[in-house]
C-alpha cells in the first residue's frame, strides 16, 4: 500500500503545483459567470467527453477549475481561455504553466486554428457564458475544420434552437448555419441549483461535431448572407424577404415556392440556393 501511495503522490505532483485555491471569487454579471458547484454533473461532463493522453484539449471558460482538475488528471496537458484576470491568476498559483497553459484572452477574439499543426485538430469543452454563446458558436463555425468535437453547456434555449427542426417555432439562422457544418447530440440538462448563483433558467450539455463532408457549397460568404436575411423577417414569404437575392424563377428553379417562409426550408434547399446563385452569378459576369 506505501508503494502505491507513493506512486499517485508522485503522479499528482506532475501537473498539479500547489492545493486548489480556495477562492473567494464573486461571479461577475458583465462576464456572465455561472459556476458550477454539482459534482454529479461534473462526473457526468468528464465521463461523456472522456478525454484521452495524445489529444489537444481546450478549455472555455475554466473559472474556478472543477472540470479543470479532473481533465488534467486524464489527460497530459490542457489549455483554457479565460477572460478574468483573477480567476486566471488562481490557476496559475495552482498549476505549473508546463501542464496548464492559459490564454488569458476574450474567446471571441481567440484563433482556434493557430493552435494546430499539420492535421493535429481541437477538442473544446466548456461552460458557456450565456451572454457570448450565439457570437460563440459562429466564432467557431469558422474555424470548424480545426475541430474536432465540441462539448458545451449552454442555455436551453439555445441548445434547442441549434437542433431545431424546419417548421418548429426555435429554427431559424442558427439552426441552418450549425447543422449545415455539423452534427449534434443532445447528452443531457443541468438545472439552475448546479450553479453558483443560479442562472434563471434551464441549462443543457451538447455535443457538436463537425461534419467531416458537408454539402457541396460554392459560395460561403453568400450562403451566410442570404440565410442571415432570410430569416431577418421570418414571417415574410421567401419573394419578399429573398428579392435582393433571388428572383421567383430562381427559387421555383432549386424546387422553392415563392410563397414558402424561411422557417419552413430545410438546410439542404438554403445551400441549393446558393449555388444556384452563385452559378448564375458567375455566368453573367462572363
Amino acid at each position: 500500500m506505501t508503494e502505491v501511495f507513493k506512486l499517485q503522490s508522485i503522479l499528482l505532483s506532475k501537473w498539479r503545483m500547489n492545493k486548489p485555491v480556495k477562492s473567494i471569487h464573486r461571479p461577475r454579471k458583465r462576464f456572465g459567470q455561472h459556476f458550477l458547484t454539482d459534482q454529479h454533473i461534473i462526473d457526468q461532463i468528464i465521463s461523456a467527453v472522456a478525454p484521452q493522453k495524445n489529444e489537444r484539449l481546450v478549455e472555455i471558460g475554466p473559472g474556478t477549475g472543477v472540470l479543470t482538475r479532473p481533465l488534467l488528471e486524464q489527460t497530459a496537458t490542457l489549455d483554457v481561455i479565460e477572460l478574468d484576470r483573477d480567476l486566471a491568476a488562481n490557476l496559475r498559483q495552482e498549476f505549473s504553466s508546463e501542464i496548464l497553459r492559459i490564454h488569458e484572452i476574450d474567446v471571441l477574439n481567440f484563433s482556434f486554428r493557430s493552435m494546430t499543426h499539420g492535421k493535429e485538430k481541437i477538442r473544446l469543452i466548456g461552460n458557456l457564458p450565456y451572454n457570448i454563446s450565439t457570437p460563440l458558436i459562429f466564432h467557431l463555425l469558422d474555424e470548424a475544420d480545426v475541430i474536432s468535437d465540441m462539448t458545451f453547456m449552454l442555455q436551453k434555449e439555445v441548445a434547442d434552437r441549434m437542433a431545431a427542426k424546419p417548421g418548429s417555432r426555435q429554427y431559424g439562422r442558427l439552426s441552418v448555419m450549425l447543422q449545415y457544418l455539423c452534427d449534434t447530440e443532445f447528452l443531457f440538462d443541468v438545472p439552475p441549483e448546479a450553479f453558483d448563483p443560479p442562472p434563471k433558467v434551464m441549462s443543457t450539455i451538447i455535443r457538436l461535431v463537425p461534419k467531416s463532408e458537408p454539402l457541396l457549397l460554392s459560395d460561403k460568404h453568400l450562403f451566410s448572407n442570404l440565410v442571415k436575411q432570410a430569416f431577418s423577417q421570418r414571417r415574410k414569404t421567401l419573394h419578399n424577404v429573398l428579392k435582393e437575392f433571388a428572383t421567383d424563377e430562381d427559387l421555383e428553379a432549386v424546387g422553392l415556392s415563392p410563397g414558402d417562409r424561411s422557417e419552413n426550408i430545410q438546410v439542404e434547399s438554403f445551400v441549393r440556393l446558393t449555388n444556384y446563385i452563385s452559378e448564375k452569378n458567375e455566368r453573367q459576369a462572363q
